[in-house]
């Protein structure tokens, strides 16, 4: 499985030691960066991500920020993303089963380093759940309302 990866300088640090944990686990890790803690636009980061699993480059995606906010904000501004923002393990399985989230947010102010490393875990091995959310899913992707 591939997962892009990306952040800006306020989520570095969970970025690097998140793809040394996706690595030793096995995932192939596609890190659109930063590469350094110093100050940066999250979206120069970001949109490429996001972009690459929209094109099914990537199956999934990992961002991070500071409170992960802006992160997911412009993942979803990418057509076919689902970016949910999570902070703990249930949002990240409800991110997943109930919304076939495809781009995990996080924020690296919000919780400690073991926790995200845990939301990412779940995340990923957490199935979509179908049924009922499928057609929510499905009126989310072609903008439809009632």
């Amino acid at each position: 499985m591939r997962i892009a990866l990306a952040s800006d300088h306020a989520g570095y640090r969970y970025k690097e030691a998140i793809k040394k944990h996706l690595h030793d686990n096995g995932f192939e890790v596609d890190d659109f960066g930063t590469r350094t803690d110093a100050s940066c636009d999250y979206p120069d980061f970001i949109r490429p991500a996001a972009e690459a699993v929209a094109r099914g480059e990537a199956d999934f995606g990992i961002v991070l920020g500071g409170s992960g906010n802006g992160e997911a904000i412009v993942a979803n501004k990418v057509r076919g993303v689902r970016c949910s923002l999570c902070w703990s393990p249930d949002t990240a399985r409800w991110g997943r089963g109930h919304n076939d989230a495809n781009v995990l947010a996080i924020g690296e102010r919000t919780v400690s380093l073991e926790l995200a490393l845990e939301i990412v875990d779940t995340w990923l091995a957490t199935p979509f759940d179908g049924g009922r959310h499928a057609r929510r899913v499905e009126k989310i992707e072609s903008n439809s309302s009632p």
